[in-house]
C-alpha cells in the first residue's frame, strides 16, 4: 500500500506531465491560437466599435516571440485610426498563465496612429462611448481601481523597445500636429528618443532621455529640446488660444505601493523656464523660472489625496499643500496650504514674472507665514470652512513698485478703463468742481452704499471671511462664478491701480495689494471711502458722486434724499443699465422697488435710519437731470436687465 507521501509525489508528477503537455500542445498550435485571438478581436471591434481590425500576417517566432505585419484599425466611414507595417514583440508566458499580459521586447517599424476630427465626425468617437455595467456598484474603490489601471498600463510597457518611423498625428478641423518618432529606444532600462514635431508653428526636435523600469515601477525622465531651445506645445494655441513652452521638464516616479488597502505613489516633477500665455490668466506672458513638486499621492477606498508631505517650490517660495476628495456618505473637498516662515522680499522676488507686474520693483522688510484651511461638504454647503491666516513679523513695504499705494493720500488723475479702452481723465482733488469731500456727501448715501456694498468696511482689514465662504459655496453649487465677495477696499484697488479685466493675474494682485493697503495703514478708511465715492462709475460715462447727483437729480451730493440715495446705491453693480430698472411710464419696476424696500428695512433694523426718515418713500422717484433723456429713448429690445435677486445684490 502506497504511503501518503508517495501519493502526493505521484499527483505532483501527473500535474507536471499535464502542464508540459499543455505547453507542447500550445506550442504546436500556437499560430492557430494566435489567428483565433486576432479573429475574436476583429469580431469584438466590429460589433462593439464598428471598426475593422486587420492583420495581413501573424505568426510566432520561437516560443514567445510574435511578429505581425500590416496591422490596421479602420472605423466605418472614417479615416484609418492605426496603421503599422511591422511589429515584433515577446510575451511573458509566466504572467500570461495567470491572466496578465506583460510585454517583453517590442519593435515597431513604420506606421502611425492618427486622431481625426472633420465635418464627417471623429474617427475615434466609438472608443469614447462607455457602456454602463448594470451589475457593477456605483461605489468605486479608488485604491484598487488605481492600482489595477497602473499595473495593466505598466505591464504593457516593454522592458526593451525599438521604434522607428512611427508617427502620432492629430488633425482637429485643420488644426494639425504630427509627432514623428525618428527614434525611441529602451535598452537596459535606459530610454533615448528623438521626436520631430511638425505643426503650423513650424518644426521642433524633442528628446526624452533617462531611466525607465516598468517592472520595478520606477522612472526618471527628462524632456527637452535637442537643439537647446524651448519646447513649444503645439495644437493648444489654435484650439484654446493657450501658448505654453518650457526649457526642460523632469519627471521622477520613485514608488508605487499597495499597502493596507491604500495606494501610495511617490516622486517629483520639475520644470524650468515655464512660459504660459492666455487671456484668462494675464495680459502678457507669465514666466516661472524654476518650479518643483515633490508629490505623495494616496488613494484609499473612498478617497484620494495629495498628502501634506508633498511640497511645492516656485523659485524661492516653498509651501506644503494638502488636497483630498472623499466620496463616501458625503462628498467632501478639503484643501490646506502652509507657507512656513520666509522673508517678505524672497516672496516678492519669487512671484512669477508677468503675473504680478504691479509688484515689479517692490521691496519689503520682515518675515511672514501663511496658512489656508478650506473644507466643503456638498451635503452641508452652509457649513463651509474657510480660514486664511497670514502672520506678519515686522512686515513693512520700503519701496513700492508700479502700484504706488501712497498716491491715494494726495491728488491724482484717474482714468477708468472700459473694454480695454482708457476713458477720459478725472482729476481726484479740489481743482475738479465735481470732486466731493466725504463731509459733503449726504449721510443717507454713505449709509445706503455701505449697507449694500460693504457693511463692515470700517471694521475689517480688506477682506470678509464670511463673505468669501458664502461666495465659494454658491459658486461651487452653481458650478460657475455667480457671486463675488468684493469689499470697498478691493473695489478701490481694482479701480485706481488695476483694470477690470477678468484675469487670474488681476484678482491675485488685487488680493495682495488690498492686504498691503489695509494692514500697513497707508491711508485712512475715511480717505478710502471718499476716493471711492469720487471714482466709481454711476452711469454711462458718469464717474463720481458729483457727476452722478447732477446727472440724475440736478442736485449737489449733500442734498440727496433717502429715496434718491437708495436708487444710486442699487445701480452700482450695473450702472450703465440704470434705465432698464424703469417701466414704460418711467416708474421703478417691481424688482427695483423691492430692492429699495429691502435695503430700507435693513437699515432700519440696524438703526442706521429712523422711521421718520422713511416718510414719503412711497412717492415716485423723479429723474430730473440729463438721465431722463436716456429713459425716454431706451429700447427694451436692445438690453434686458435681469431681475437681480436680493442675495446676488449682496444684501
Amino acid at each position: 500500500m502506497k504511503t501518503k507521501k508517495q501519493i502526493l509525489f505521484l499527483f505532483f508528477k501527473l500535474f507536471i506531465l499535464v502542464f508540459l503537455l499543455v505547453i507542447v500542445v500550445a506550442f504546436i498550435f500556437r499560430n492557430a491560437i494566435l489567428e483565433n485571438v486576432i479573429s475574436r478581436i476583429n469580431l469584438k471591434l466590429n460589433t462593439e466599435y464598428q471598426c475593422s481590425f486587420h492583420v495581413k500576417n501573424a505568426e510566432f517566432k520561437g516560443f514567445s516571440n510574435i511578429e505581425l505585419e500590416e496591422i490596421s484599425l479602420v472605423p466605418q466611414k472614417a479615416d484609418t485610426l492605426v496603421c503599422i507595417k511591422n511589429l515584433k514583440t515577446s510575451v511573458n508566458f509566466g504572467q500570461l498563465f495567470f491572466g496578465n499580459i506583460q510585454l517583453g521586447k517590442l519593435e515597431i517599424h513604420k506606421g502611425f496612429i492618427q486622431l481625426v476630427k472633420n465635418n464627417k465626425g471623429k474617427n475615434f468617437n466609438a472608443f469614447l462611448k462607455h457602456k454602463k455595467d448594470t451589475n457593477s456598484s456605483d461605489e468605486v474603490n479608488f485604491a484598487k481601481l488605481g492600482y489595477r489601471i497602473l499595473s495593466k498600463a505598466l505591464n504593457l510597457v516593454p522592458t526593451d523597445m525599438s521604434v522607428t518611423g512611427f508617427a502620432f498625428k492629430i488633425d482637429d478641423m485643420g488644426n494639425s500636429v504630427t509627432f514623428d518618432f525618428k527614434k525611441l529606444e529602451l535598452e537596459n532600462k535606459k530610454l533615448t528618443s528623438l521626436i520631430n514635431v511638425k505643426s503650423g508653428e513650424g518644426n521642433q526636435n524633442w528628446s526624452i532621455s533617462g531611466f525607465a523600469d516598468p517592472r520595478d515601477r520606477k522612472a526618471d525622465l527628462k524632456f527637452f529640446n535637442s537643439k537647446n531651445d524651448s519646447i513649444r506645445i503645439p495644437y493648444l494655441d489654435k484650439k484654446m488660444q493657450l501658448k505654453t513652452s518650457f526649457k526642460t521638464f523632469h519627471f521622477n516616479l520613485e514608488n508605487i505601493e499597495m499597502s493596507n488597502g491604500e495606494l501610495h505613489i511617490d516622486g517629483y516633477t520639475s520644470i524650468e523656464n515655464f512660459k504660459i500665455n492666455h487671456c484668462k490668466i494675464a495680459r502678457n506672458d507669465v514666466v516661472i523660472k524654476n518650479a518643483r513638486l515633490d508629490y505623495r499621492l494616496i488613494f484609499g477606498k473612498r478617497f484620494m489625496a495629495i498628502d501634506s508631505a508633498s511640497q511645492i517650490k516656485i523659485n524661492d517660495l516653498k509651501c506644503s499643500p494638502y488636497f483630498s476628495y472623499t466620496n463616501d456618505t458625503n462628498k467632501i473637498i478639503e484643501l490646506k496650504l502652509d507657507i512656513p516662515r520666509m522673508k517678505a522680499q524672497d516672496f516678492i522676488s519669487s512671484l512669477p514674472e508677468g503675473l504680478f507686474h504691479h509688484f515689479k520693483g517692490m521691496e519689503a522688510q520682515g518675515n511672514f507665514s501663511y496658512k489656508l484651511n478650506f473644507k466643503f461638504n456638498k451635503s452641508k454647503p452652509q457649513n463651509i470652512v474657510f480660514e486664511s491666516k497670514l502672520k506678519p513679523e515686522n512686515l513693512k513695504i520700503t519701496k513700492y513698485g508700479k502700484a504706488n499705494l501712497n498716491k491715494i493720500n494726495s491728488e491724482f488723475i484717474y482714468r477708468a478703463i472700459d473694454k480695454s479702452i482708457e476713458q477720459r481723465p478725472i482729476f481726484i482733488g479740489d481743482s475738479n468742481p465735481n470732486y466731493t469731500p466725504l463731509t459733503e456727501i449726504a449721510p443717507y448715501l454713505q449709509k445706503c452704499v455701505l449697507t449694500s456694498e460693504d457693511p463692515s468696511f470700517f471694521n475689517h482689514r480688506g477682506f470678509i471671511n464670511e463673505a468669501f465662504k458664502q461666495s465659494i459655496a454658491k459658486n461651487i453649487k452653481t458650478k460657475k462664478f455667480s457671486r463675488g465677495a468684493s469689499t470697498i477696499s478691493m473695489q478701490l484697488i481694482k479701480n485706481v491701480f488695476l483694470t477690470r479685466e477678468k484675469t487670474m493675474s488681476r484678482k491675485l494682485e488685487e488680493i495682495l495689494l488690498v492686504y498691503i493697503l489695509e494692514n500697513n495703514r497707508i491711508v485712512s478708511k475715511e480717505r478710502m471711502l471718499e476716493v471711492y465715492f469720487n471714482i466709481i462709475e454711476w452711469g454711462p460715462n458718469i464717474y463720481g458722486i458729483g457727476e452722478a447727483s447732477h446727472f440724475y437729480f440736478q442736485k449737489n451730493p449733500a442734498d440727496l434724499t433717502l429715496k434718491e440715495c437708495l436708487f444710486l446705491a442699487t445701480i452700482i453693480p450695473k450702472p450703465k443699465g440704470f434705465m432698464y430698472r424703469f417701466d414704460s411710464v418711467n416708474q421703478l419696476k417691481s424688482f427695483a422697488y423691492q430692492q429699495d424696500v429691502f435695503l430700507t428695512r435693513l437699515m432700519l433694523r440696524r438703526n442706521l435710519i429712523n422711521p421718520s426718515d422713511t416718510i414719503g418713500q412711497n412717492s415716485p422717484l423723479i429723474i430730473s437731470g440729463p438721465a431722463q433723456f436716456l429713459l425716454k429713448n431706451k429700447s427694451e429690445s436692445k438690453i434686458e436687465i435681469d431681475s437681480t435677486t436680493i442675495e446676488d445684490f449682496g444684501l
